[in-house]
């Protein structure tokens, strides 16, 4: 299963605009990528009146659309958290997941003082990195807004390399398919 990193922070942060930054980074580094977005209310990637919708309608409990060049899976459940998703994501490196404030996975948070006035996981035991625009005294590392390269390096020494079998050196990257 991949590390699963949550990019946490107020509504208006940056938290979509730091991923959007942050996983051509990644990708150029050759890792496979997936992302969880956290949402308060419920998802309906169907639209009314298409097939898919109607199967779901009809009581279908998970629906896969497959194109050629595309999978979507749409399935009922019921209060789904962060680790009941996981499984989704067995193909990849590293699953980034835009909040999920209240998980116990580690957390990257977003903090501008032009949105918010406190960090929102200060106390908060899983919190393992900041990104923000203003100098803050903390006791984990902070990377500025525009520092995608760093966040990056951290991410990968920490979350990806760090998880290499024993006996890897981990200065070397295992080999992967570049996508």
């Amino acid at each position: 299963m991949p590390v699963i990193l949550s990019i946490v922070g107020k509504s208006g942060s940056g938290k979509t605009t730091l991923i959007e930054k942050l996983l051509p980074e990644l990708k150029s580094r050759g890792y496979r990528i997936g992302t969880i977005k956290h949402a308060a209310h419920e998802v309906d990637m169907d639209r009314k009146g298409k097939d898919s919708w109607r199967h779901r309608k009809a009581g279908a409990d998970t629906v896969l659309v497959v194109s050629p060049k595309t999978v979507a899976l749409v399935k009922n459940a019921t209060d789904q958290n962060q680790e009941d998703v996981d499984k989704y994501f067995d193909d990849v490196d590293l699953v980034l997941t835009e909040g999920f404030k209240s998980g116990n996975k580690p957390k990257i948070e977003v903090f501008r003082p032009a949105a918010h006035r406190e960090l929102l996981c200060r106390e908060d035991e899983q919190l393992v990195a900041i990104v923000t625009d203003t100098a803050i005294e903390t006791a984990v590392p902070v990377f500025g807004l525009d520092d995608v390269g760093g966040l990056a390096d951290f991410i990968e020494a920490r979350y990806i390399l760090g998880r290499l079998p024993s006996g890897s050196d981990p200065m070397v990257l295992p080999a992967r398919k570049r996508t």
